[in-house]
């Protein structure tokens, strides 16, 4: 059995949905079933919260010695979140970490959600001693993005909010999945879009390797061979739960007290 020291909760919420499990922090697994409920319509503050709950409940891991990690779809600095694509604008300037502390009565961090699943990746994936820039990308309801170069977590990038020029939309209102979904689009229709997008990240960044996380990742053969790029492109490792799994990660490093980038450094470390 795993002992509890290398236990921990990560609950990752989305535009659409809210995810969380039990995870093994030594193997970069999930020990319970994955539970999932929707996004509330309109994903205000109080009915997030109450959907957390929820989560936690049906997962019977309420209890407070188990670290718990929340993944959110907004940039997030020291415990705020200062936008809100997907989400309710109240979220915007809004003290997220204490909330989410006072309504389920415990402790917890809180982070990017792609950050956490760069983080995920890093650790137990895709990007796992990968030298240079490692740039992972989540296409889902939105396009999130997690910068690691050498391993090194740079939060809060949201390169899914590229401009397109002489266009109001920006790159993940276009090139999301929910995009594809939205518009009917075929997956070569649709490629032709990713490959504008990650034209346009190799132009900027000149990356060594892109990955790709998101619900979709799960039909990486379907849309990958489309793209010809010049920086490697993969599937990220654990698919859709690297949210969860970094999340959990990151809430157990974060009981040494460091912050979410020293956090993430430190898990990165114990790899290399």
């Amino acid at each position: 059995m795993t002992t509890k020291a290398t236990r921990a909760v990560g609950v990752d919420i989305g535009g659409t949905g809210i995810k969380g499990a039990l995870v093994d922090l030594e193997a970069g697994q999930l020990l319970s079933d994955r539970v999932k409920v929707a996004t509330p319509a309109g994903a205000e503050p109080d009915d997030v919260l109450a959907a957390v709950r929820s989560v936690l409940d049906t997962l019977g891991v309420t209890d407070a010695d188990i670290p718990l990690g929340v993944a959110f779809p907004a940039i997030v600095k020291t415990g705020r979140t200062l936008s809100a694509a997907n989400v309710a604008d109240t979220w915007i300037g809004f003290d997220a970490e204490h909330f989410f502390e006072d309504g389920l009565g415990r402790e917890i961090h809180f982070a990017n959600d792609a950050d956490v699943a760069g983080v995920a990746e890093a650790r137990y994936g895709a990007a796992r001693g990968v030298k240079g820039l490692a740039l992972l990308t989540t296409l889902g309801t939105g396009i999130g993005t997690a910068m690691l170069h050498n391993g090194v977590l740079i939060p809060n990038s949201e390169l899914g909010h590229l401009q397109r020029a002489n266009h109001k939309s920006d790159a993940e209102a276009w090139a999301a999945y929910s995009a594809m979904e939205r518009e009917q689009l075929s997956w070569k229709t649709w490629a032709k879009r990713l490959q504008w997008y990650y034209d346009y990240l190799e132009f900027l960044l000149s990356p060594d390797l892109f990955i790709v996380g998101g619900g979709v990742s799960k039909h990486a053969d379907e849309f990958l061979p489309l793209l010809t790029l010049k920086t490697p492109i993969v599937p990220a490792v654990h698919r859709n739960n690297a949210g969860i799994i970094g999340a959990a990660a990151l809430a157990l490093a974060q009981e040494t007290g460091t912050d979410a980038q020293g956090a993430a450094q430190n898990l990165v470390d114990t790899t290399t």
